[in-house]
């Protein structure tokens, strides 16, 4: 057998390329919200729930975690964030920046083994509008590798308009989530998960060294809505 030969042989033996939108069937995996009584934390609990996933939201206050859950109904479960973490499969980081590295600090033993979704923005304000804020990790989504080394980190769902996720009268989100990680099978199930909702694809987007360029641009969403008074999202074309 000459060289070519063998060449095309193995050609026709390799398995064909997998299809990008063959995703996994998450829907019968928990979703805990961290931060979840906050603007986009409820709402993508919002939107999950009625998209008939299992979710649980997280929030240092119990009480005022249930009380949050009762109100977005759909069967959204409240509990403190240990709890939280410790009932849910996925876990959605949706804190404020400024409490984000305390948090996943204390919450790494409850972390530990879980399916991790950073969606926090480094953003600080001032009077010319929003800018990006530059962690020394690199990223939100770095940090919270960096601190919960026993967890599998993704980066999620920073691009949406916490008002259109909880507004009742809105059926579909018409926006792409950008998704990044360093496992494809990890990814492939936030894709999925994103999926859920009606509207939304998730796309993947790289690694999570390439999280930084993604959570920046809400500075520049920002600047968009407050210009056209709008609520921006992206698409990604020719995908």
């Amino acid at each position: 057998m000459t060289s070519t030969d063998s060449a095309a042989t193995d050609n026709a033996q390799k398995a064909p390329a997998k299809d990008p939108w063959d995703l996994p069937d998450v829907s019968g995996l928990v979703v805990g919200v961290l931060g979840g009584t906050g603007p986009q934390g409820k709402g993508l609990a919002y939107r999950l729930a009625k998209a008939g996933q299992k979710v649980i939201i997280g929030s240092r206050a119990a009480g005022r975690a249930r009380a949050a859950a009762d109100e977005l109904g759909h069967g959204v479960e409240g509990a403190d964030n240990a709890e939280t973490a410790r009932r849910s499969d996925i876990v959605i980081v949706a804190v404020p920046w400024d409490g984000h590295g305390k948090t996943l600090e204390s919450l790494r033993e409850e972390l530990a083994g879980k399916l991790v979704v950073d969606c926090v923005n480094p953003l600080g304000f001032d009077k010319k509008g929003a800018y990006a804020l530059k962690p020394e990790e690199g990223s939100a989504a770095e940090q919270a590798a960096a601190l919960l080394p026993d967890s599998r980190v993704t980066a999620a769902f920073h691009h949406l308009s916490a008002v259109l996720l909880q507004d009742p009268q809105i059926e579909e989100i018409d926006t792409d989530v950008m998704v990044l990680g360093e496992v494809r099978a990890d990814v492939e199930i936030v894709q999925a998960l994103a999926g859920r909702i009606p509207g939304m694809r998730g796309i993947f987007a790289g690694r999570l060294r390439n999280a930084h360029q993604v959570e920046s641009l809400v500075a520049n969403l920002i600047s968009v809505n407050r210009r056209y008074k709008a609520h921006a999202g992206l698409r990604v074309t020719d995908v």
